[in-house]
């Protein structure tokens, strides 16, 4: 992806605002910006992966981390 770059946590960012692509592929989706609390889950935890059939829009953190302790993963 043009004018992007992975940051030190692994998730792909625009160059030129720092905004994560997977939160920008979300509001697209959605048709409107997220809330500051929302977090943009990768279902199969590549963080590279920004299609949107492989990310969830948790409405805050708890609920982000709910999926991660399901099954066992959090990082």
């Amino acid at each position: 992806m043009a004018n992007t770059y992975v940051d030190g946590r692994g998730y792909r960012r625009f160059s030129d605002s720092g905004t994560l692509v997977s939160r920008w592929v979300a509001e697209k989706k959605l048709g409107r910006e997220l809330d500051d609390e929302e977090i943009v889950h990768h279902k199969d935890r590549n963080k590279l992966n920004n299609r949107t059939s492989n990310l969830w829009v948790c409405r805050d953190q708890d609920e982000h981390e709910s999926y991660h302790e399901e099954d066992g993963d959090f990082d």
